[in-house]
């Protein structure tokens, strides 16, 4: 049996291609002591993987020849481990690969679920980001504007979907009519701006008549800065990503900071997801209630094939998805 892997074959010094990925064939691992051997079934793809090919972040750096690391659902095919037994479905942190072995105490074994890649979008890595982000650090109250950037996206469509479930109007950035039109249409917002039209800044003043109190920015550069020129007095702003960043050697910043930030009076804080594990507990119950009562609603775009892996985290980072982007390796155990 043989096992594919796909590598880095050369560090992007500007936009992402598919010739900066290599795939092989690979030999099959076995698990050591204490490890178990998982069978990867779908992989996350995220901006942060572009990210980490920067350089280190919350993570190391991703060097030519490495194999690309992601956040995977995978089956236990092997165990040595009394923490783990065959067949149990587990998260973890793995490669773009058909199998991977790992310490058993570094993988979270995942509840039973209807649909599977539910626990990588709206109960998963997606949805957690979502809910911890604008719960703790935007802290919307109802009657509030909350806007949020990549509202198409797998992060921002459930910040606007979660933010009108508590009463808030919610305003999106998104790119190109269709979208605007499918983020109000399908997620619910109340407006959607285009931020590839010109006047970007003029478009969110008339989206936000009574400006925002809370950005979520999933993009950086010149879309935070127009948005932080909307907020009001005491706003919140939450970083949760710069995708408008990762694929440049000539990053952009906003050029309204430090000093909108005090004239406004403005909070600014970024996070990443695992700095609120230990509430996943409540974010759990409360998407299953808002999905439950039709208030939140699951898009998931799934590329199918390992070998697809490339050109999906390419699209994504054009943003030609619309939901979470997973990449289905292996089908669903039956």
């Amino acid at each position: 049996m043989t096992n594919r892997q796909i590598t880095i074959a050369e560090l992007p010094t500007g936009a992402l291609t598919s010739a900066h990925f290599k795939m092989s064939d690979v030999e099959m691992p076995e698990a050591g002591e204490g490890e178990v051997l998982l069978r990867v079934i779908l992989i996350s793809i995220d901006a942060a993987n572009r990210s980490w090919m920067k350089g280190a972040t919350y993570r190391a750096a991703v060097q030519a020849g490495d194999p690309m690391p992601t956040y995977a659902i995978c089956e236990v095919m092997a165990s040595n481990s009394p923490k783990l037994a065959l067949g149990d479905i587990v998260a973890a942190d793995a490669t773009w690969s058909d199998y991977i072995t790992t310490k058993a105490h570094k993988v979270q074994k995942l509840p039973k679920v209807q649909t599977l890649s539910h626990l990588m979008s709206v109960y998963g890595i997606a949805g957690k980001t979502a809910f911890h982000g604008l719960m703790s650090i935007g802290k919307p109250l109802a009657g509030e504007t909350v806007l949020v950037s990549a509202a198409a996206g797998s992060v921002g469509g459930y910040v606007g979907q979660i933010a009108s479930a508590l009463g808030c109007r919610v305003v999106g950035i998104a790119g190109g009519p269709e979208k605007c039109a499918w983020v109000q249409e399908q997620l619910g917002f109340d407006a959607c701006v285009d931020y590839r039209e010109a006047g970007l800044s003029k478009a969110l003043f008339a989206a936000c008549p009574d400006g925002a109190d809370v950005y979520f920015d999933n993009v950086g550069g010149k879309v935070l800065e127009s948005a932080i020129n909307v907020m009001n007095q005491k706003g919140r702003v939450v970083c949760c990503g710069a995708i408008s960043q990762y694929d440049t050697d000539t990053p952009t910043g906003p050029r309204n900071l430090p000093g909108a930030l005090v004239v406004k009076r403005l909070s600014m804080e970024g996070f990443i997801v695992m700095d609120f594990a230990h509430n996943d507990a409540k974010c759990l119950r409360a998407m299953q209630h808002w999905v439950a009562s039709g208030q939140l609603k699951v898009f998931e775009d799934i590329v199918d094939g390992l070998e697809n892996a490339p050109q999906a985290l390419i699209g994504l980072l054009n943003g030609d998805n619309k939901g979470k982007r997973l990449v289905r390796v292996a089908a669903d155990p039956i």
